[in-house]
């Protein structure tokens, strides 16, 4: 498969996640409010290295496997400040996952990202299906799948940084996701 392209909406473009981009991500990422409901794998307290390591070890080489596709979220007025990340695994039941930065939340940039990001996933990567996982009270993440036409297909409970949570899975099918543009 080509690279991981750039991705462009309204107000936002998302470029490909590169090692250059390890010090923004150590500045931004380990926040409370940005980690709590993540899952439990991302190591808390973050190390002084965890944004080094996790891109050097596991994000770029599964993006070079093609497995993993990521990016970092910019504002188009801004294209040097990153704001957030997002990801698309091909994995069983987890296929998205993003974060965004506290002062950038509440503005419908995710949604914005989703949309997008989305649309890779089903027109270029030709997935017939897409899952989520979300920690059940992490409501802005909630909205963020409502808004976008997914529904949710199933509880289970799961392990996160900010201790153990009610898990919801959240489901949109390629047609589905057409039969909304």
């Amino acid at each position: 498969m080509d690279p991981v392209p750039t991705l462009h909406t309204e107000r936002l473009l998302l470029r490909p996640l590169e090692l250059a981009d390890a010090e923004a991500i150590q500045q931004l990422f380990p926040q409370w409010e940005v980690v709590r409901y993540l899952n439990a794998v991302v190591p808390w307290p973050y190390p002084a290295d965890g944004a080094l390591s996790y891109l050097r070890d596991m994000a770029l080489p599964a993006m070079a496997r093609g497995t993993e596709w990521h990016w970092t979220i910019r504002l188009r007025s801004e294209p040097e400040q990153m704001i957030g990340s997002i990801s698309l695994m091909d994995e069983a039941d987890n296929n998205r996952g993003f974060w965004l930065a506290p002062p950038w939340q509440g503005q419908g940039y995710m949604s914005e990202a989703c949309t997008v990001v989305d649309e890779f996933w089903f027109d270029v990567l030709q997935r017939p299906l897409m899952r989520v996982p979300k920690a059940a009270p992490n409501r802005g993440s909630r909205r963020v799948s409502e808004r976008g036409g997914m529904r949710l297909v199933r509880f289970e409970s799961g392990d996160f940084v900010g201790g153990y949570f009610p898990l919801d899975i959240w489901e949109i099918t390629r047609e589905q996701w057409r039969r909304r543009r």
